[in-house]
């Protein structure tokens, strides 16, 4: 297997590194603005959120830098989570999001994380000896007729 990471993978990693330092001082900021008020009070649990997405944004990062790479599978959610990030106004975590989720469905991405997870997308190639020996004859004779009642 080929462990250079490709060019996607490592923009990827960078991006959401960034948006997850972003949402974390976003979240927190905006917690502590929204703590200063009684409505903001009440809506201290959106605030909250983009620390939390920050925080897996954090981790998921981290697992695309480390070598030698794991098995993982492409974080769509998190991509789908730094989109929903409009709500609270953070528009470089929306961005972040649409570029991951497109650079998700290039096939030079899909191979890299097929090819960490051992599985491949090309059908595997099994010989005709292979075939045979996993194929056998039946013990019992099959036949096509039914006993039917006479009458």
């Amino acid at each position: 297997m080929n462990t250079s990471k490709p060019t996607y993978i490592n923009v990827i990693a960078w991006t959401t590194l960034a948006s997850g330092i972003v949402n974390l001082f976003w979240g927190l900021a905006a917690s502590g603005t929204a703590l200063t008020t009684i409505i903001g009070i009440i809506c201290t649990p959106i605030t909250i959120l983009p620390t939390i997405l920050g925080i897996f944004e954090l981790i998921y990062a981290a697992k695309l830098f480390s070598n030698p790479p794991q098995p993982m599978q492409p974080s769509k959610n998190i991509a789908i989570f730094e989109i929903a990030c409009a709500i609270t106004g953070n528009i470089f975590s929306v961005a972040v999001g649409i570029l991951a989720l497109i650079f998700y469905n290039d096939n030079i991405v899909k191979d890299y994380f097929a090819g960490l997870n051992g599985s491949s997308l090309n059908p595997v190639s099994i010989s005709q000896s292979q075939v045979a020996s996993v194929i056998q004859e039946p013990s019992i004779p099959l036949t096509n007729e039914t006993s039917a009642p006479q009458e």
